[in-house]
């Protein structure tokens, strides 16, 4: 799995699958239900974006080469806990919470790749091609959880 929002074609194939996704699907592991999983993702984004601040974890995920083995190449724990900002937001309407997932994708990718990134919380210091790679990744993560 090598795909990235930086690529119409694997954002636009990821983004088909969310809109394919039911409000009622049930996951394959984990306690998030299907809306609760969009609106973790979108705030996920959001972070990324930098207009979510997450308390910064400290701790060997943050520096290199860890941080990338863990993003890119080892297999992702499935029910992991993850920042307590990113299950806060209680979902309204299916249909609202998918287009306002497909604006913040539109928005993340509407940022200069090679400008300034925000910290992720947990890998530290990443650009702006990593973050496309990695919310690429954590979003396919969650449509697998779903079957989707």
């Amino acid at each position: 799995m090598a795909g990235t929002l930086w690529e119409d074609d694997d954002r636009t194939a990821v983004l088909v699958r969310f809109e394919r996704l039911r409000p009622d699907a049930r996951p394959q592991w984990g306690s998030l239900d299907a809306p609760r999983m969009v609106t973790h993702v979108t705030d996920t984004l959001r972070a990324g974006l930098g207009e979510l601040p997450l308390t910064p974890l400290r701790g060997p995920l943050q520096y290199w080469p860890i941080n990338m083995l863990v993003m890119f190449h080892l297999p992702w724990p499935k029910g992991a806990p993850t920042a307590p900002e990113l299950l806060s937001r209680l979902p309204t309407d299916w249909y609202e919470e998918i287009a306002t997932l497909r604006a913040t994708v539109d928005r993340f990718v509407e940022r200069d790749i090679d400008g300034p990134w925000p910290a992720h919380a947990a890998f530290g210091s990443i650009n702006g091609r990593d973050w496309g790679r990695l919310m690429y990744r954590h979003m396919d993560h969650h449509l697998v959880q779903f079957r989707a």
